[in-house]
């Protein structure tokens, strides 16, 4: 081979190697940018997925704020209903004191001064002092058992009562009288 030859061989090896130096730089200068593309994307990305966050607990937060007042809401109307149903309780307990007065004047006595705890449960009930009425109950039972021991048995047939007239009512037969034909049947009675 002569030196032209070689030389031509070096040059072409020289380009070779240099367009090959070109092609590494130019993949690493894309690699370069890919990445930094991707830091970018992977930053606004987070960015929003946040934002978005932060949205989603702010109308968490709204939700539970309107529903926490809404049960609050209810939680009065309850105080305040129980409070008017314990308040007719201590009237009805008050009117059988007044049926005791003449017989039984003590008596009485042991059943007025119920009817006032009575009032006073009202009072806190409506006013949600809870800790207090239970307090007051403890302190009523120690100082007053027999009273208590009344209250407990007015207030179950005052519950048992208050259930039976909340609960359906079965409708009127057209034969007459559904609870006889019930139990006639559950005996095997033909009547």
């Amino acid at each position: 081979m002569s030196e032209l030859d070689l030389n031509k061989t070096n040059v072409s090896q020289n380009k070779k190697t240099g367009s090959s130096q070109d092609l590494r730089d130019q993949v690493a200068e894309a690699g370069a940018e890919l990445k930094q593309r991707a830091g970018d994307a992977l930053k606004t990305s987070a960015d929003v997925a946040q934002d978005k966050l932060k949205e989603a607990a702010n109308a968490a937060k709204e939700v539970a704020s309107g529903a926490a007042d809404r049960v609050q809401d209810q939680v009065h109307e309850q105080q305040r209903s129980g409070a008017e149903f314990i308040e007719r309780f201590a009237t009805n307990i008050r009117d059988a004191a007044r049926a005791f007065e003449s017989d039984a004047p003590f008596a009485a006595r042991s059943i007025n001064s119920a009817a006032e705890y009575v009032e006073d449960a009202a009072g806190k009930i409506r006013n949600g002092s809870f800790r207090d009425l239970v307090d007051g109950a403890t302190d009523f039972a120690k100082r007053q058992p027999a009273a208590f021991l009344g209250i407990s048995v007015l207030a179950g047939f005052a519950a048992i009562r208050f259930l039976k007239a909340s609960g359906s009512q079965p409708s009127p037969s057209p034969k007459g009288n559904n609870w006889h034909q019930a139990s006639s049947s559950h005996y095997g009675n033909k009547s």
